[in-house]
């Protein structure tokens, strides 16, 4: 069986100065098509840092990479950002919107990278800031948007090129809770619609909207359930 996203035996380790520290150890998992993957842990614990080798954003010290069967770990630099532009969709804490673009223009600009035409892009930024109920606020700049709406402009933009998959970081983890509920059925929502989300969060409350949670603790996996 392929699947969407696959970690075999991927361990982690930083060198600080003299000292190696180990953050992923013995990392086994297997993601589904459609999964709701919710990896849950303390601070600490080596979640972010997992999804970021996920992602490709990072590369694991040891162990292999599948997304959708394919062995990443042998990819050049090039071919893991084309995978990451046009299977992954990202959403984090912080938003990571430029402070000197528009929403629309920050929304847009995934797609003018994968080359899609000016009328396309523009008409998907626009259905998209309209899905997340920002039809009113497209030319607002992220410094004039509360932190709910920076977090929903992030999700129009996670999902620019039609991503089969979307990693959350923490992605409640600056929001009040009418915006973090927003986030959270909005996900849900499109991963009923075939999406699958891998979300990463110290939040117990949120597990109740996963169909996979992965425990993590010290840097392995110590319980997984559907």
């Amino acid at each position: 069986m392929k699947y969407t996203i696959e970690l075999r035996n991927v361990w982690k380790k930083y060198t600080i100065g003299k000292e190696d520290v180990i953050i992923l150890k013995e990392i086994d998992l297997k993601i589904k098509q459609g999964d709701f993957a919710i990896i849950i842990g303390p601070s600490g614990s080596g979640k972010s840092t997992m999804m970021h080798i996920m992602g490709l954003l990072d590369e694991p010290s040891w162990g292999k990479v599948y997304i959708k069967g394919l062995d990443t770990t042998k990819f050049r630099d090039n071919k893991k950002a084309q995978i990451r532009g046009k299977t992954i969709g990202f959403v984090f804490q912080q938003f990571n919107l430029i402070p000197t673009f528009t929403a629309f223009e920050n929304v847009k600009l995934p797609m003018e990278i994968l080359g899609l035409s000016e009328k396309k892009a523009n008409e998907r930024a626009k259905y998209l800031l309209s899905l997340v109920g920002l039809k009113d606020r497209m030319n607002y700049k992220p410094t004039e948007l509360s932190g709910g709406q920076q977090q929903r402009v992030a999700i129009a933009r996670a999902l620019a090129n039609d991503p089969e998959i979307i990693l959350a970081d923490e992605p409640t983890g600056n929001l009040d809770s009418v915006s973090g509920n927003f986030v959270m059925n909005f996900l849900k929502n499109i991963n009923k619609q075939g999406k699958t989300i891998i979300l990463v969060t110290h939040e117990l409350s949120l597990i109740n909207y996963a169909s996979k949670i992965i425990h993590v603790k010290d840097g392995r996996i110590i319980k997984e359930g559907g």
